[in-house]
């Protein structure tokens, strides 16, 4: 008898978080590694958030607070649902967690039962199916390819949903692809949902202010407010403040769920970092308008990326509306074999080879559900973006 739980077996370690470690692991043996696989922006944190955790330090803001966020962050965060989104909810309606993950987490595993099913789009985030499957449900995988833009159509939609459907997870821009979803396409998503009132929406819009070329955001429950009763809008500080680190994520749905989330993070972390909660007070209701600058430095490393993978042999790359990642086909180099003989059986064996042979880190396409693609974040410097490009170029004009 095994002395781990049955549920374990069901899941894996995160492929993203595995990669990172790997690049860092590399270059502290004295590698050459350029690490395109974090998913965190390359910016420092702004100082006025910085500041703020520190006086926050010194007034003593340093003990337990309510499970779920401190009055200031909740009144926060309500702001900035009514200023951005056009959404009203009430401080009980807002949970706060130790990053967007532990959000989704905490929605979960309250309210899923064996049996369950969570229509999840691919390529996908790849935590989403793990976190489904400990809350001993299902994740029903729907691919969204190449040739939809990387985007879930409202027949696929419709086609996946069965009376076990409890959740429908939704990300855009997305991780990995980048793809954001139109007024338009998200409203026609919406409508197959107003069919089926026993599904829910979970909406990770965690890189809502990262969106290039006029591409405009927008949430569901803004997009079709009927749905507003049954949606938990996700989101947080660490992709647009540069805060990753600092592990605050936040949610807003309707008050009965926000308390069951609120009763499984009492028996889990208790509370979300008091210090890092009043840094993300700061990080809200301060100065926004880095956040313009920054999203124009994201859109010219995403041209210049872009360019220079449509210009290396074998590999194609489309255009993405936001989020700090392409998702490339390397379909042209299955088949092909390495200069150094590695046969490029799949996207992972592309990934581990251009690694091996090149030094740069990048994630194959399996762990986002939809092969053969690879994932590079471009949250880093021109000149490494420019060096990596050059050496993913190195190796493809090498396969044979």
């Amino acid at each position: 008898m095994s002395f781990y739980s049955h549920t374990l077996s069901r899941v894996a370690p995160s492929p993203t978080v595995a990669v990172t470690q790997l690049a860092r692991d590399l270059a502290a043996e004295g590698r050459d590694v350029i690490g395109l696989g974090a998913g965190e922006p390359d910016f420092d944190t702004p100082d006025n958030i910085k500041s703020a955790a520190i006086a926050a330090i010194h007034a003593g803001k340093t003990k337990y607070t309510a499970p779920d966020g401190i009055p200031e962050l909740k009144a926060a965060i309500c702001a900035k649902f009514r200023r951005e989104n056009g959404l009203e909810y009430s401080p009980a309606q807002v949970s706060v967690s130790t990053g967007g993950k532990q959000v989704l987490f905490n929605a979960l595993l309250a309210t899923l039962n064996p049996g369950d099913e969570v229509v999840i789009p691919a390529p996908y985030w790849v935590s989403y199916p793990d976190i489904v499957r400990i809350g001993g449900a299902e994740p029903v995988v729907v691919p969204a390819g190449l040739e939809t833009g990387f985007k879930l159509t409202p027949e696929a939609l419709e086609a996946a949903i069965t009376p076990r459907t409890k959740w429908f997870i939704f990300n855009s821009p997305s991780n990995p692809t980048g793809a954001g979803y139109s007024r338009a396409e998200l409203k026609a998503l919406t409508d197959v949902l107003m069919r089926h009132p026993q599904v829910w929406v979970l909406t990770d819009d965690i890189y809502e202010h990262l969106a290039y070329d006029g591409f405009t955001f927008c949430t569901p429950a803004e997009v079709e407010p009927r749905l507003y009763d049954r949606t938990l809008t996700v989101n947080g500080v660490s992709k647009a403040y540069a805060m990753t680190g600092w592990r605050i994520g936040y949610a807003a749905g309707p008050e009965p769920l926000i308390a069951a989330m609120r009763k499984v993070q009492s028996q889990s972390t208790t509370n979300p970092c008091s210090i890092s909660q009043w840094a993300a007070v700061e990080a809200l209701e301060g100065p926004q308008d880095f956040l313009a600058e920054r999203a124009e430095a994201f859109r010219r490393r995403r041209d210049l990326v872009v360019a220079a993978l449509n210009d290396t042999p074998h590999l194609s790359c489309p255009t993405p509306e936001g989020a700090f990642y392409v998702y490339p086909s390397c379909a042209g180099a299955i088949g092909k074999t390495s200069a150094a003989g590695t046969h490029i059986g799949d996207d992972e064996t592309f990934a581990r080879a251009l690694l091996e042979e090149e030094g740069v880190a990048v994630v194959f396409g399996a762990a986002f559900g939809l092969s053969p693609h690879f994932r590079i974040s471009y949250a880093t410097s021109d000149e490494a973006l420019t060096q990596a490009c050059e050496r993913i170029r190195r190796f493809c004009a090498g396969l044979k």
